[in-house]
């Protein structure tokens, strides 16, 4: 308890210390004579904010010339569910095309590019591998360099920046939800990461992006960041932010994580679980007509409250809800489906649940992976730790 609150008091410290922190977006100052008479492309959605306006308000309020935003995964201005198809559109807004990233294609096509002098990216990330705002990245960034564009990446705060967690991805699980060989948690912005995946040589055919990143003010790795907006559709508050990580391997079972209640990502439970006190029932609601056991009673725990009684697991994966939701489920061969291996980054991890290993056998196994992970983090870090 003494080590928790010493981490609280550090983090209280530091926002004293160094003041507010400003997104890459709202230094002008830093940008505006490199993006000044140029066509502009804008990679954001509706949590791309300065303030209480969108980041393509913001531009062309300037004077900027926007001719085109691209969208990631849940669209532009109003959120759509996970995995939900986005089709191009117009912003009724500002009448500019919105070309989806999430629909027939996750790359642009040169014909998208064509006329564009230079693509802005601004997306807030959670600092989390199988968020995949992270592949709209890189795909954006071999798109330009294909072209021959720059890209400007806005940096924003990482709410999970504070810590690294979880297996490096293999090679043979790479997918949509995960590009990169990095951990489950890597803490990185945004800015960072497109630095790592560039000097990496993690593009197509080892390409070179020429990027440019807007840097944050203020911030550290160790900003205990509140996001203003949620980042999308089903993480509604910081507490479903900071339990996402461990939570989202509950996608790649039979487990419902509350899709469908007031409460996604902050709760577990199946209709078939017996000795747990607390219920919920998932009901359709806007972006998600038909959630994981809707309308049937599922009995789990509630996690609304959890950092608040164990402080001390704050700042960690953990495993131990979805072993214990394996053995409560009698080890049902069909807990895992397809999905699970790509979220984890490695077979390893479902199997060795399968065997009965402890969470303290499984983290064991990252370690080797994360230490030459840090190594690879370090050289593009622009925040102190």
């Amino acid at each position: 308890m003494l080590k928790s609150s010493l981490t609280v008091f550090l983090f209280a410290f530091i926002l004293l210390v160094q003041g507010q922190i400003h997104c890459g977006a709202e230094r002008t100052s830093l940008y505006y004579s490199h993006l000044k008479h140029k066509n502009i492309a804008v990679v954001a959605n509706a949590a791309s904010m300065v303030g209480k306006v969108n980041v393509v308000d913001t531009l062309m309020h300037i004077g900027l010339k926007v001719e085109k935003i691209f969208c990631p995964e849940h669209g532009f201005r109003v959120f759509s569910d996970a995995g939900q198809t986005v089709k191009n559109s117009v912003d009724s807004a500002t009448k500019l095309p919105v070309i989806s990233l999430y629909g027939k294609k996750k790359k642009p096509d040169p014909a998208d590019l064509k006329d564009i002098d230079i693509v802005v990216f601004d997306l807030q990330d959670i600092g989390i591998r199988f968020y995949t705002y992270l592949s709209t990245l890189s795909y954006m960034m071999e798109a330009c360099s294909q072209a021959n564009i720059p890209l400007m990446v806005f940096d924003r705060p990482n709410p999970n920046g504070f810590y690294i967690d979880g297996p490096v991805m293999d090679s043979s699980q790479y997918s949509f939800v995960g590009l990169h060989p990095v951990p489950v948690v890597y803490g990185m912005t945004i800015g960072e990461y497109a630095k790592m995946i560039n000097e990496e040589g993690w593009l197509k055919n080892r390409m070179i992006c020429d990027l440019q990143v807007i840097p944050l003010e203020n911030y550290t790795h160790m900003s205990q960041y509140q996001l203003p907006v949620k980042p999308s559709p089903n993480l509604t508050d910081m507490n479903a932010i900071y339990l996402y990580p461990s939570l989202c391997f509950f996608e790649g079972t039979n487990i419902s994580v509350g899709r469908g209640t007031t409460y996604p990502f902050e709760v577990y439970g199946h209709p078939a679980f017996k000795g747990f006190s607390f219920e919920f029932t998932p009901q359709p609601v806007k972006g998600l007509s038909n959630p994981l056991y809707s309308g049937q009673l599922c009995r789990g725990l509630d996690l609304r409250d959890f950092y608040k009684t164990h402080p001390r697991l704050f700042g960690r994966l953990n495993l131990t809800w979805l072993i214990m939701a394996y053995k409560t489920m009698g080890s049902d061969p069909h807990f895992f489906n397809d999905s699970f291996d790509r979220l984890a980054g490695t077979s390893r991890l479902r199997k060795q649940i399968t065997e009965g290993k402890t969470e303290q056998e499984i983290r064991q196994g990252w370690q080797e992976g994360l230490e030459k992970f840090k190594e690879i983090r370090k050289k593009y870090l622009i925040y102190p730790e």
